[in-house]
């Protein structure tokens, strides 16, 4: 029996991508593993977006070499951004690999794969975009084919990037912004939603550039999403506030399954770096657009990634840095040293900042974080929050899993709850990240695990 094992490194995206390849692979028979040594197919869907996982990916290539000494017919794939950015010299430097895949091409993975039975080593990474930009590529039978997990499904509506930030290679990857149809979206949607899906992630490099005509822009898409019936949550990821608006936080103050939580990258808390960065936006109109959201939405958290290190900031640009998240006071952060992505405006800059400098500038961003956290999560005890119930506790009977409409993750005691549930419980405690509370009662009943 042929057997596949993936590895994914990186983004929601690279997940969605991957459970896609699944799909792909299931239709020619193959099962998935989760051990390398048990598969005939191994795929390794990279990212390239931070140094570090570029390294892993390499350090896991080189571990493969012995298990394709001991088994030659194993395939070896490399697909994803690093497979786009890197092309021919993978299979220059790893002999080890047979298949290199661009993000556009898993669809031709049954050809691919007969092409290496037939003893050919392929690359496939470069697609010339048709216009208008429309996910042409992807065959029709497979555009409502979703990438699901559990309660939640995960929904692309737009692949690319037409911005360009100094420091990412996501344009150079995943190439300039194309769209999917709103009615190929709407009509997913609708079609998960019918099989007991209740909350929606809309996906994009910059899902809020989505603009499939000049009268159709990702407003009007969220708009008619929220709009179909049974659908009690939607997010999406990642949204750029060049591109935001205060028409978006008007629809998400209008409507209540747009989840009260939005993931807004920041990445640096100086203008003069973030003009560096070409981030199109200062930090004034950032903090003015999180001021309006608050407004229209009171219960609103946001969360945030952010660079240190980047080339020449000073250790008062750094400040500057800490001063607006003491300000804005995050919901989360997510932090990263920075790192010279090859072919990016950034790295003729120089990496200028001394490692040392970059951990102990991380190191106070956590640790102002955490402090925030503690405050925050502290002020939510004794509220009452509307819970999506994701999973059973993995150790505890009659304890549930899920998320508020906040995005806080929380542990929940109650009796009669199913997988699935939206149910109000009232915040006891908290432990680390995670909220702790008690089931108060049932707002609507999973349409999943039914006979």
């Amino acid at each position: 029996m042929n057997r596949v094992y993936i590895k994914t490194f990186g983004c929601q995206m690279n997940e969605h991508d991957s459970a896609r390849i699944l799909s792909i692979t299931e239709q020619l028979g193959f099962l998935p593993v989760h051990i390398p040594e048990e598969a005939n197919l191994i795929l390794i869907n990279t990212c390239s977006v931070r140094e570090n996982p570029e390294n892993k990916v390499y350090s896991l290539l080189g571990t493969l070499r012995t298990l394709k000494k001991k088994s030659p017919d194993t395939i070896i794939a490399v697909c994803g951004c690093v497979a786009q950015q890197e092309g021919h010299t993978i299979l220059e430097r790893e002999p080890a690999v047979d298949m290199v895949i661009g993000p556009d091409h898993y669809f031709e993975l049954p050809k691919l794969i007969e092409r290496v039975q037939n003893g050919e080593r392929v690359c496939v990474t470069q697609r010339l975009y048709p216009k208008p930009p429309v996910f042409d590529f992807i065959p029709e039978e497979w555009l409502e084919k979703g990438h699901r997990e559990g309660v939640k499904a995960y929904i692309v509506i737009s692949k690319g990037c037409n911005n360009a930030c100094s420091f990412c290679i996501v344009p150079k990857t995943r190439g300039r912004e194309i769209y999917r149809t709103p009615e190929n979206i709407l009509k997913e949607t609708k079609s998960t939603v019918a099989e007991g899906i209740r909350e929606i992630w809309l996906l994009g490099q910059n899902v809020n550039a989505y603009k499939y005509r000049e009268d159709y822009s990702f407003v009007h898409l969220l708009r008619d999403v929220s709009d179909v019936q049974d659908l009690w949550r939607i997010r999406f990821t990642s949204p750029h506030p060049h591109d935001w608006n205060k028409e978006l936080t008007d629809l998400i103050a209008e409507r209540p399954n747009i989840g009260r939580h939005i993931h807004l990258p920041l990445q640096s808390g100086s203008n003069r770096i973030l003009k560096l960065m070409r981030r199109k936006h200062t930090i004034e109109q950032y903090i003015e657009q999180i001021e309006y959201l608050r407004e229209k939405v009171p219960s609103i958290e946001i969360s945030t990634d952010l660079i240190v290190g980047f080339p020449s900031e000073t250790d008062e640009e750094f400040e500057e840095t800490l001063k607006v998240v003491e300000q804005i006071k995050f919901s989360q952060i997510f932090p990263f040293k920075y790192s010279p992505r090859p072919g990016t405006y950034a790295e003729k800059l120089g990496d200028t900042i001394p490692r040392k400098v970059k951990e102990e500038r991380l190191a106070q961003l956590i640790e102002l974080q955490e402090k925030i956290n503690q405050s925050t999560m502290g002020q939510l005890i004794n509220t009452e929050q509307e819970v999506l119930i994701e999973e059973p506790h993995p150790r505890n009977k009659n304890f549930w899993n899920g998320r508020t409409h906040s995005y806080r993750s929380i542990t929940v005691s109650g009796k009669n709850i199913t997988m699935g549930d939206l149910i109000i419980a009232r915040v006891t405690g908290f432990r680390g990240h995670w909220l702790e509370a008690k089931y108060i009662k049932t707002v609507k009943n999973s349409p999943l695990n039914k006979s």
